[in-house]
């Protein structure tokens, strides 16, 4: 999962049109003041473990609004920050799973609607820690095989896929050989 949070002044959003995996939206527009506003994405890799993702990631938020004293959040859902969506379905269990844990945690959430283009308006504090990116992997606190070379997650062997990038006729080549996913060394 990845998190863009902003210490915000003020967050308003207003959302414009449903997508076909809109859910039904209670309010199609809402502000809140004084906030740590999450952009949140969650990945494919999230569906492995989400219950962990959902623990780690409010954990994580939790340990920031202490640091900043701030006790509202905005969940914001953004699937702009990654090339490997999670499904729809598991992304909204993941924020509403967020979003439930950080109520038990007596803090004050708002989310916006999930699946609905929105146009929003954030001033944000400026400060040295108002921005902070964060990535909640699914396996942490779990030992990983590997970390992958062009995004950095770390993963299990047993979760990679064997994906062959040659043609057709390696086939029978390569149902013998592995394909090497990572370097041990």
């Amino acid at each position: 999962m990845r998190i863009l949070s902003i210490h915000a002044s003020r967050m308003w959003y207003h959302a414009t049109q449903k997508t076909k995996m809109a859910e039904p939206a209670p309010s199609t527009e809402d502000t809140m003041t004084e906030c740590v506003v999450l952009f949140c994405c969650v990945e494919k890799m999230d569906e492995k473990n989400p219950d962990n993702v959902i623990r780690s990631a409010t954990q994580n938020v939790v340990e920031r609004l202490e640091k900043l004293n701030v006790r509202k959040v905005l969940i914001y859902p953004y699937a702009h920050l990654t090339s490997s969506l999670g499904s729809p379905q598991v992304a909204l269990s993941i924020l509403r799973g967020i979003e439930a844990a950080l109520i038990g945690e007596q803090i004050e959430v708002k989310r916006a609607p999930f699946g609905w283009y929105k146009e929003f308006e954030i001033r944000g504090k400026g400060h040295p820690l108002a921005d902070l990116s964060m990535t909640i992997c699914p396996y942490e606190g779990t030992e990983c095989d590997f970390t992958c070379p062009y995004c950095h997650h770390p993963f299990k062997e047993a979760d990679a896929v064997h994906v062959c990038q040659q043609s057709a006729e390696c086939t029978a080549a390569c149902s013998v050989k592995q394909v090497t996913i990572g370097d041990k060394r």
